[in-house]
């Protein structure tokens, strides 16, 4: 269990690093920053942040389902889960092909070039986390996992909550502040 903390540390250290470089580059031209932030459509982020919150509340209740010796219930709630990742990445993908579409690219200015990167960066670890999902609801449904025993279960849901946690940073930093 040490082991998924050090790489979540590890992890939120390179996004904390990220995201002071993003704040030190808006301070620097704040005008820039906030007229291409008002180019973003914060209903994609604020759908986005609502998909990954249900995506970890159903974590939480596979791993709670487990714990309290209801292992039959797991698969559905991780199912459900690895539903609202790849609702994540639909969504994702219909905003980088709006973008794309008005011809904004990683390229455009400095905002876009931060944005496209801790974004892509966000998503790369949330098709990580839905393969985690993955193999986590095939153990649910042979019933690998029993309450004595969970780890396996918590590792990947520590995870899963860490990919949620950056998006809930990302969303206000990219789409809401001045």
């Amino acid at each position: 269990m040490e082991g998924i903390w050090v790489f979540v540390l590890a992890d939120m250290t390179v996004f904390g690093l990220l995201f002071g470089c993003f704040t030190v580059g808006r301070r620097q031209n704040s005008a820039l920053f906030e007229e291409s932030r008002h180019a973003l459509n914060p209903t994609f982020g604020g759908v986005n942040t609502l998909i990954l919150l249900t995506s970890s509340v159903l974590v939480v209740l596979a791993v709670d389902a487990v714990k309290k010796n209801r292992a039959h219930a797991a698969p559905h709630l991780l199912a459900g889960a690895f539903a609202c990742g790849l609702a994540f990445m639909v969504s994702k993908g219909i905003e980088y092909a709006e973008k794309l579409n008005e011809n904004i690219t990683l390229l455009t200015n400095d905002f876009y070039m931060y944005y496209f990167t801790l974004t892509g960066i966000h998503l790369a670890h949330v098709v990580a986390g839905n393969v985690v999902l993955l193999v986590l609801w095939f153990k649910a449904r042979g019933r690998a996992f029993d309450r004595a025993c969970p780890t396996v279960l918590e590792c990947g849901a520590t995870y899963w909550h860490m990919v949620d946690l950056l998006w809930v940073m990302l969303f206000p930093l990219l789409y809401l502040l001045r």
